[in-house]
């Protein structure tokens, strides 16, 4: 019985597994009047999130992304104002504070990326246009 004991200790104390790195932390977003909003709350309606980033400036659309079955917050959403100015008060004035009972996160948007899988659109430039034909005759 102890040498199967010691089997398994020998067996899980060196393990060929080793712990995955640290993940790394996604680079900061780019300003722009597009703001992320996590943490919302179940019950936050997009009226309600527009109601409560209007103090800051003026908000051109707010949205709260629902879940399609339910009908309720997925948690996160978007607010978009005029300009940046007024984004960078949105973000000071609404971070880490109380929306419906749950605190909330704002910061930049970041931009969608492509599509997997899809290929990327590539520019190449027109082909040149000749003012004479090229063998000398029009």
């Amino acid at each position: 019985m102890a040498a199967v004991r010691a089997g398994f200790r020998r067996l899980f104390s060196i393990s060929a597994f080793s712990p995955p790195p640290p993940a790394a932390a996604a680079p900061a977003a780019e300003p722009s009047p597009n703001l992320f909003i996590s943490g919302l709350s179940k019950r936050t309606t997009s009226e309600g999130l527009r109601e409560a980033f209007s103090k800051f400036g003026q908000v051109f659309q707010a949205r709260v992304v629902t879940d399609r079955v339910s009908g309720y917050s997925k948690g996160f959403g978007f607010v978009s104002y005029a300009t940046v100015e007024e984004a960078a008060e949105g973000i000071k004035g609404m971070d880490g504070k109380f929306l419906d009972g749950w605190v909330i996160f704002a910061e930049y948007a970041r931009p969608r990326p492509p599509p997997q899988g899809q290929p990327q659109p590539q520019t190449t430039p027109p082909p040149p246009q000749m003012s004479e034909s090229p063998s000398g005759y029009q």
